[in-house]
């Protein structure tokens, strides 16, 4: 197969596509307080500007999969960006809680569209080349805390000195660039033979948006709640629903064979409880920074700059070599278990702490257990799944990931307040809140370890990326 020239242009666009996802998820935090008084929110429904766009993100990103392996990742690709365009002009010109609601919404489908897509673009361009590959992944995957870091930044800088609709304006050039350049520097990757499974999409769609909803939404009205648990009820029909469709279709959505790779499903499982140990992780540690150390948000987000960078270094140098040398699964259960070291060194944080010595030695050691752990997770999920269906691939690998960060971050925002998190102004109860948060993060990390030792499967001591188990020669 000719390499194509363009591979490491193509994947800055891809790695673009990734921070620009991340970021919009971020970018927002300090901007809510000038967003509620300009648009009239309440407390009690500021929350849903961030919790519409990661409730529809997550219940589309496994239809914006799917559609990239039927209808080409190129073409969804720039799709995703021509939505997140038109939402991103939305909201900024909103001028109601009911618009600025609909247009996070547009926005969050615009990103399921993209973040599946690029995951699919990156293999077609580096799949058949094993040590590109591992780069390729170690500089996507070092995009998103760039994006997360990079949004708080921003929305504090724009907030500040311009105003805040320009964290939503700021991506329509962005978006334009990236409409011009996939043309040129994507593969086509033609139409694929198949038709859209509407019914399995509709289902699915509703149960994840569902299951999302009531996750985000249960530390506000409460986990025993009628209203969470009936939500969660309707989720398991739905998703029960679109697994009968699923088993009898011909032509389904999501082949359920595909869960049959072993590998695939150990990585998917890996992703989710990385996802709901760091996300907890650099919520409380923003938390106890701001309202248990005095720092303001902008301090905050600088103060996390040296683990955002130690992140993108470890999953750009050290991650590719450690896996050349280890292979994939070794990498992949000592990265978790240093997370895991990292999150329990950080809940050992003090009232009368200081960001030197209650903070920073263990955010870095947290997040170099991140960068081993998450290119070998992605990687063997992306790599175990048929060559058609890598867009499938790419949008549960994706979905694994944010129902993960979902679920730990509304299961340790409980834990958080039943240990004090809830008084405000108390250091010390606020503390204690904080900190079982952080040792559960740390528990959810150690058990990933072992579930990730007991079924991953690797051959030679290679990376798992570099063999595929379903693919045409190992089927």
């Amino acid at each position: 197969m000719s390499r194509n020239p363009h591979r490491w242009w193509a994947l800055a666009l891809i790695a673009l596509a990734q921070f620009m996802v991340i970021m919009d998820t971020s970018i927002i935090g300090v901007a809510l307080p000038k967003m509620q008084n300009d648009l009239g929110f309440t407390p009690s429904n500021l929350s849903w500007v961030f919790n519409a766009y990661v409730v529809v993100f997550g219940g589309l990103l496994l239809l914006g999969g799917r559609l990239s392996d039927l209808y080409g990742a190129r073409r969804i690709f720039a799709t995703g960006w021509a939505v997140l365009l038109a939402g991103s002009a939305a909201a900024g010109l909103a001028g109601t809680v009911e618009l600025e609601l609909a247009a996070r919404a547009v926005q969050g489908a615009g990103s399921a569209l993209i973040a599946p897509s690029a995951l699919t673009l990156l293999m077609m361009l580096f799949g058949d080349r094993p040590a590109e590959l591992t780069k390729a992944l170690a500089l996507y995957g070092a995009a998103a805390p760039a994006g997360g870091t990079a949004g708080v930044f921003l929305g504090g800088v724009i907030t500040e000195y311009v105003s805040w609709p320009w964290v939503f304006y700021l991506n329509i050039p962005i978006a334009l660039l990236a409409l011009i350049a996939t043309p040129a520097l994507m593969p086509s990757g033609g139409k694929r033979p198949g038709s859209l499974d509407l019914a399995g999409a509709l289902t699915v769609t509703g149960g994840l948006a569902a299951a999302v909803y009531a996750i985000v939404r249960a530390p506000e009205v409460g986990w025993n709640s009628a209203s969470t648990w009936l939500t969660l009820a309707g989720s398991a029909v739905l998703l029960a629903v679109f697994l009968l469709i699923q088993a009898r279709r011909r032509q389904p959505l999501m082949r359920l064979g595909i869960f049959t790779s072993r590998n695939l499903t150990a990585a998917n499982l890996a992703q989710l409880l990385l996802g709901a140990a760091w996300i907890p992780m650099w919520f409380f540690l923003n938390l106890y920074l701001q309202q248990v150390l005095g720092f303001s948000a902008f301090p905050s987000g600088a103060a996390l700059l040296p683990m955002t960078v130690l992140i993108m270094v470890g999953m750009i140098v050290l991650a590719p070599r450690v896996i050349g040398r280890f292979g994939t699964k070794t990498t992949l259960v000592a990265g978790l278990a240093v997370l895991a070291a990292g999150l329990g060194w950080l809940a050992l944080i003090r009232p009368t702490g200081s960001y030197l010595t209650d903070v920073l030695p263990a955010s870095l050691v947290a997040a170099l257990g991140m960068a081993l752990a998450f290119i070998p997770s992605l990687g063997t999920a992306l790599s175990s799944a048929r060559p058609e269906e890598g867009g499938l691939a790419s949008g549960i690998v994706n979905t694994s990931y944010q129902i993960g960060s979902a679920l730990g971050l509304a299961a340790m925002t409980a834990l958080a307040a039943a240990n004090g998190a809830d008084a405000l102004g108390d250091p010390a109860a606020l503390t204690g809140g904080y900190s079982a948060a952080l040792l559960g993060a740390a528990g959810i990390a150690l058990a990933a370890a072992v579930l990730a030792a007991i079924t991953l499967t690797g051959r030679d001591g290679k990376p798992a990326a570099t063999q595929p188990e379903n693919t045409p020669a190992t089927r």
